[in-house]
């Protein structure tokens, strides 16, 4: 970041900026002391009422394991069956949105004034980018996505009753061998290519916007000033803060979650460790307790350098399954991967009057939720590190390449696991569980017992880096926007964090944890919206 911080750690406008003139301070409502050595500086009342609302929330799931149980089952299907309309059409406007960001006059604005100068280079901001956005799930999600859409879709659809039962997207391709590979890929991009990088940079950019160009504080309330005015200081701007802590802690505690069940079947099948919840409770707090430390050092000093690290290992991994996997199937279907996205993406996209029931509920609705639940958190830590590109430059670099990566991914893991199944009729990867997936289709190539080491190591890693980041971006918010606040709060909230995902895991496993992404990814779905309008209203003032 730049040498001359002001404003509680935001730098200032460099060059031409339409500053909003407000006479809030950054902190003026925080109460600042100290517990002996350790000091706190936290916003009153975002930190109060989100806290003790989080801590109800794991005492309830503690004391009622039945009833918490009962209800996390309810809850996601619920929530799922009633709203995936409004998950899908909203996760639609948010890629037009940036698309014609992209192609509009407004992209010439340059976030941080008309002088600024990007804090990073290109490969450390798309490593912590990276790293921050997607990394557990696309290693618990790389194998077995493509691999269970390819599967649905070649069982064709199946019904009870008038209702389909099968979990097949669209209208399946029953038998189809081909047909069924370009179906799976092209709802695997789908889940994982524009969409949902979309919903990462609508919040990122209306961040670095408000902050950088109108000198706002960095939280999530100030992107609704251009709507709400001076009320975004009181309760219009509390309410929206404290969805935007619900969501990204109940959304990384489900990432921890996967990562946690992930690294204890790999663990089992390299090392014979017993597969179970108190496995998981162990590693959730040995990897918390290294989230600790990469915390305590700091953006530069933790997050980016294990970014970079985990970054060079995950590209490894890929050119090394890449060569020794089915080098040339692999090339081809990522070309004809994305030829099928294309193709089939209308259909895939469309909120109204789906038959898939299962596949649009389950798999889509749920994802749109989780990528929301994660976007404070991706938002306010991309926005962190954006400064001084231009919004053409942002959103490209934020939308379209990281889709690319996602596709290359995919192709590659997922590609080589189906090849596994058509050319050799191995179905190992094809009849595990999600969790070991992964390990069943590198045990088919060389160095199968290293490449799987790395896989662990990865799942560790950007289980780290994410648990690191997302306590940066909640102290951010409960600390009223300053990016300086005591260390001991950002090591409150990472504690929290891990504290949550072991209680969750405990009173309902996996499904607790998606039932409280999608319940909590559906009101800030609305806040999302808003901020579509907000950025609108934002951009027109600076490119005046």
């Amino acid at each position: 970041m730049s040498d001359e911080l002001t404003n509680q750690g935001i730098p200032e406008p460099e060059g031409a900026a339409d500053v909003i003139d407000t006479d809030y301070e950054i902190g003026q409502d925080n109460v600042e002391g100290s517990v002996g050595p350790i000091g706190f500086d936290i916003h009153n009342p975002v930190f109060m009422v989100s806290g003790l609302a989080i801590v109800a929330f794991v005492f309830y799931a503690l004391v009622l394991p039945e009833q918490s149980a009962a209800l996390f089952g309810w809850l996601r299907p619920a929530v799922t069956a009633s709203f995936d309309w409004f998950f899908m059409a909203a996760a639609d406007i948010f890629v037009l949105f940036c698309l014609f960001l992209i192609v509009s006059p407004w992209g010439r604005v340059r976030l941080g004034g008309a002088e600024a100068q990007p804090d990073y280079s290109y490969l450390g901001w798309f490593a912590m980018l990276f790293a921050a956005g997607m990394g557990i799930g696309l290693m618990f999600y790389g194998v077995s996505e493509p691999m269970s859409h390819y599967s649905t879709a070649f069982g064709g659809v199946t019904s009870e009753g008038g209702v389909r039962t099968d979990w097949a997207p669209l209208g399946a391709t029953a038998g189809d061998e081909a047909a069924s590979i370009r179906l799976g890929m092209a709802a695997t991009i789908y889940h994982w290519g524009l969409h949902p990088w979309a919903i990462y940079a609508i919040v990122a950019l209306s961040l670095a916007l408000f902050t950088y160009n109108k000198g706002l504080p960095l939280t999530i309330r100030s992107a609704f000033y251009p709507i709400f005015g001076e009320r975004v200081w009181g309760w219009t701007g509390h309410i929206i803060d404290t969805l935007a802590v619900f969501a990204t802690l109940f959304g990384l505690a489900t990432s921890l979650g996967f990562g946690a069940t992930q690294a204890n079947a790999g663990l089992n099948a390299l090392f014979g460790i017993p597969v179970g919840p108190t496995t998981e409770v162990v590693l959730i707090t040995a990897i918390t307790a290294v989230a600790l430390v990469s915390v305590v050092r700091g953006l530069d000093g933790g997050v980016k350098v294990l970014s970079e690290i985990n970054m060079g290992l995950a590209f490894l991994l890929l050119i090394f399954v890449l060569i020794v996997g089915p080098t040339a199937a692999i090339l081809t279907g990522f070309a004809d991967s994305l030829l099928a996205y294309f193709e089939y993406l209308p259909a895939l996209a469309n909120p109204f009057g789906r038959e898939d029931v299962n596949f649009s509920q389950g798999w889509t609705a749920f994802y749109w939720a989780w990528w929301i639940s994660w976007s404070p958190f991706v938002g306010m830590f991309i926005a962190r590190v954006s400064r001084g590109r231009t919004v053409r430059e942002f959103v490209i670099c934020v939308l379209l390449i990281p889709s690319l990566v996602c596709v290359l991914w995919m192709s590659v893991f997922g590609g080589t696991a189906i090849h596994q199944v058509v050319a050799d009729g191995f179905t190992g990867a094809q009849d595990a569980a999600l969790e070991l997936k992964l390990f069943e289709m590198l045990g088919q190539l060389p160095l199968a017992s290293i490449t799987s080491f790395v896989g662990i190591v990865l799942v560790v890693v950007f289980f780290v880096t994410s648990s690191d980041s997302g306590s940066l971006v909640i102290d951010t918010i409960t600390a009223g926007g300053k990016v300086d606040a005591p260390v001991p709060q950002r090591v409150f909230w990472c504690v929290f964090e891990g504290a949550v995902a072991i209680v969750l895991l405990l009173g309902g496993g996996l499904a607790a944890l998606q039932a409280m992404v999608i319940s909590t990814g559906l009101p800030f779905t609305v806040v999302l919206l808003l901020m579509c309008w907000a950025i609108m209203k934002g951009l027109s003032t600076e490119a005046r």
